[in-house]
């Protein structure tokens, strides 16, 4: 749980431990004219937020980490496996039109493209799609392999990456979605376990928001 606003007492505690510390939870207390036992809570609230280290026989400290600062080491904690979706998978002989179809369907902006042994050859986009329907060829029998973008020039992740990594991709290749994959001894080595996309980014951004995320 992410602590972004504090109490007055939590934020008397930090001011006490900031201009004293270290200091004992005990002296803490007796300059707040409180018993020890009242402030636990107080103080476990804030070393677990990050606000205050602790140390055996030493007392607490303060990190010197604003609330921002400390929202953006959770953030860089925090792994694709806890926001993906399940992938969208279509096969290298499905025509256009099936892919067209398919993306609809699943309502999803990036179709993965794999091959008989279900491993990632390639990534369909709207874009793709939508210059493929405005060529001259038979959407019924121009398959998908012909217009999705190709290994190797597709980004994709795996689920222990840090999330944040996956955003400034996103950002950079103005894309709206990744694989991600996990390494196989077959076809392209790529097997296709999942997807993170904008949508899942913004689910993240309100969970910070709302203090949701653990």
């Amino acid at each position: 749980m992410i602590q972004i606003e504090l109490s007055k007492r939590q934020q008397q505690i930090i001011d006490i431990v900031k201009e004293n510390g270290p200091i004992t939870g005990e002296h803490i207390a007796e300059r707040l004219s409180l018993a020890r036992a009242t402030l636990r809570p107080d103080l476990a609230i804030l070393t677990m937020s990050g606000y205050l280290d602790a140390r055996p026989r030493v007392g607490y400290f303060y990190t010197g980490k604003t609330g921002g600062q400390m929202l953006s080491d959770k953030i860089k904690d925090i792994t694709v496996a806890h926001y993906q979706s399940r992938p969208v998978l279509v096969s290298a002989s499905s025509s256009v039109y099936e892919a067209i179809c398919t993306m609809f369907l699943e309502d999803c902006g990036t179709l993965f493209v794999v091959d008989k042994s279900n491993t990632l050859i390639g990534v369909a986009s709207r874009k793709d799609l939508l210059r493929a329907s405005l060529g001259e060829g038979s959407l019924e029998t121009t398959p998908v392999s012909v217009v999705m973008s190709r290994m190797p020039n597709i980004a994709m992740c795996q689920k222990e990456d840090a999330i944040i990594e996956v955003a400034q991709t996103l950002m950079t290749r103005q894309i709206d979605g990744l694989p991600i994959v996990k390494k196989v001894a077959v076809g392209s080595g790529y097997e296709v376990i999942g997807r993170v996309t904008k949508t899942n980014l913004t689910a993240l951004l309100v969970d910070l928001a709302n203090n949701d995320f653990e």
